[in-house]
């Protein structure tokens, strides 16, 4: 069986948690400070807040942003429930604005349509690792004073006319899940080059307290600590960060891999009723994170679920990013939104397939998926 989004995990990265471990210090640490420093410096942001997950950044994003109750926030549809959750954690409304067909990202002129009175911010999402049009959006976010949160999550090594993802708009926020191109198993990271919201996002993150337990227990004194902020509890841990460190060190390596899996892709699938993947806008740089096919459904007998049984039974797993948000039951039940609300983003969420892509894939679990996948639709073609 190849599994979808393996991660790649080898024994320099064993080694460090082992040694964090043995060290007695294993909660948010001097190993969580130095991946904060590490990545910060990777992105070209000035300042970066380490978390126990991409969902808790976006959320921690939010509150510093003064979001709230009555707010609206426009994001894409097509994105994993997280990003829209958080906003209504927050007790403001997520607005759905269409994407590109092209791209899979949100339009900028769908977001420009949606603004209202209470829009407040936008959370662009860098879908399966491809830059948004951030020149356009945040020329429409200075123009209504909105707070721009770039949701990074597939993205990290993705730039933008010469710009780190993690440097543009106002906060941006990253996931370090098992299946992300960086993976700490759990985890996530916050960049910003915004001194206030960086003072507060690291005090919400620890209950709202002055000085981590490090600070305090690692000075020659006792020294106590003040709570300041209603906090939460959404720190990063040093076991996390010490593999955090490690796979940071291998994530151009790690790319590279992964770019030459996707031109053999490319490849392969040319010529088969699929569309592959657009190529990257002139000036940006893709994370290729996912690798997505389009099924052509009208050349082929079979649904995108029912093809996607036919490759497990080949032994390739496979993933679906995304269901549209719009048509999930706590999008349609709290806020009314109905199947041809968003046109593109369904059409795509219908025929969207992604395929194995890791830096853990071996040249021969590659043929093997190339060859099963090329079966299954050669196999279903009308």
């Amino acid at each position: 069986m190849i599994t979808f989004g393996a991660p790649r995990i080898e024994e320099d990265e064993i080694r460090a948690v082992v040694r964090t471990l043995r060290s007695g210090w294993i909660s948010k640490g001097p190993r969580a400070t130095d991946f904060e420093t590490a990545f910060r410096r990777y992105e070209r942001a000035k300042f970066a807040v380490s978390v126990n997950s991409c969902t808790a950044a976006l959320h921690l994003a939010l509150v510093a942003a003064g979001i709230g109750e009555g707010d609206e926030v426009i994001t894409t549809p097509l994105t994993f429930c997280a990003t829209a959750n958080v906003v209504m954690h927050v007790g403001a409304k997520p607005v759905f604005a269409d994407v590109k067909r092209s791209s899979m990202n949100i339009d900028p002129e769908a977001i420009r349509k949606s603004i209202t009175r209470r829009t407040r911010a936008v959370i662009p999402v860098h879908l399966a690792g491809r830059p948004c049009e951030m020149q356009a959006i945040l020329s429409i976010a200075r123009k209504h004073k909105l707070t721009v949160i770039s949701d990074c999550a597939h993205a990290i090594e993705a730039t933008y006319h010469g710009t780190k993802v993690g440097s543009i708009g106002d906060v941006a926020v990253f996931s370090f899940y098992a299946t992300k191109n960086l993976t700490t198993g759990e985890g996530g990271m916050i960049t910003t080059n915004h001194s206030r919201l960086a003072r507060v996002m690291a005090l919400d993150s620890l209950h709202g307290l002055s000085r981590h337990a490090w600070q305090r227990y690692s000075n020659k004194r006792p020294i106590h600590y003040s709570v300041v902020r209603p906090g939460f509890k959404y720190n990063m841990t040093d076991i996390q960060a010490a593999m955090g460190l490690k796979q940071l060190e291998k994530i151009e390596r790690y790319l590279k891999i992964r770019e030459r899996i996707w031109t053999q892709y490319d490849e392969a699938f040319a010529s088969l009723p699929v569309v592959v993947p657009a190529p990257a806008e002139r000036g940006t740089r893709h994370a290729r994170h996912l690798y997505t096919l389009l099924l052509n459904l009208e050349h082929l007998r079979k649904s995108r679920d029912e093809i996607r049984v036919l490759l497990l039974k080949e032994g390739i797993g496979t993933g679906v990013h995304f269901v549209t948000l719009h048509r999930e039951p706590l999008f349609k039940r709290v806020f009314g939104y109905r199947r041809g609300d968003f046109p593109n983003a369904e059409w795509i969420s219908e025929r969207t397939l992604s395929l194995p892509l890791s830096a853990k894939l071996t040249p021969s679990e590659v043929r093997r998926v190339i060859a099963a996948v090329t079966r299954v639709i050669r196999k279903v073609e009308r």
